[in-house]
């Protein structure tokens, strides 16, 4: 007679997880404009993820695929250019919401500063409430201030939503050091610790995020957006992409 071994599934290390997306990762071939396919193709793949893991999610997203603040700051005073690139953030987290929403995932969009007829106003206790009933809590608008970006953003909500980890999806594999588009002699990190990331100034999220997640010892992890049906792995501690811890 055959015996069945039951195989224990790999635990989930990270069990409260903030994902930042770039605006880029929802553009064109070009990098700007909207592409609705791109929403729905990253929404499809993280419902599966959620459902499967059942981590609590939040998703920062970024807006540069519609307006880049300080690629503006000569011909827009910079505070003006940094809230239009915010009200850009709020397109895109309205057009992924729609999409996660058609494929059956509950979520909450939050804003860093008052668009009632479109979203509720980021509140911490609400927000961590939304993850604690099992919600996808999507945070636009970045800090709600000028002068800083949304990877500060990110940093911001998941320290003070208790979360375990950042990931930030890129569209390379990781942090090189140098551009892997110029330089193909770029090599890249498999760990980092805050403050190699902070003085070789690598440019995947700026100094400030570092600073605060270095702070309150939360870890980033830096992978390729392609390799999102990875996530599941990086959620189990498998190593993928860049450790900054």
């Amino acid at each position: 007679m055959l015996e069945y071994r039951k195989v224990d599934k790999p635990k989930i290390r990270y069990k409260r997880v903030l994902l930042k997306l770039t605006g880029e990762l929802f553009a064109e071939k070009d990098g700007k404009g909207i592409n609705f396919a791109a929403y729905e193709n990253i929404a499809s793949q993280l419902i599966k993820i959620w459902r499967k893991t059942k981590i609590d999610l939040a998703i920062v997203v970024g807006g540069g695929n519609i307006f880049r603040g300080r690629e503006r700051a000569e011909q827009v005073d910079q505070a003006t250019a940094d809230y239009m690139g915010m009200l850009a953030t709020i397109i895109n987290g309205m057009a992924l919401q729609e999409a996660l929403e058609r494929l059956g995932a509950p979520t909450r969009m939050m804003t860093a500063f008052e668009i009632n007829c479109v979203a509720e106003p980021y509140i911490r206790r609400r927000a961590i409430r939304h993850l604690e009933k099992g919600r996808i809590v999507i945070l636009t608008a970045g800090t709600g201030h000028p002068f800083f970006t949304t990877d500060s953003g990110a940093a911001l909500r998941a320290i003070e939503m208790h979360c375990n980890v950042i990931l930030k999806a890129s569209p390379v594999d990781g942090i090189y050091t140098d551009d892997p588009g110029k330089n193909k002699n770029a090599k890249l990190y498999e760990n980092l610790s805050y403050q190699e990331a902070l003085e070789k100034h690598l440019g995947i999220m700026d100094a400030t995020a570092f600073a605060m997640c270095q702070k309150h010892s939360l870890p980033i992890i830096v992978f390729n957006i392609e390799k999102l049906n990875e996530m599941e792995k990086i959620l189990q501690g498998q190593k993928i992409g860049t450790l900054v811890s």
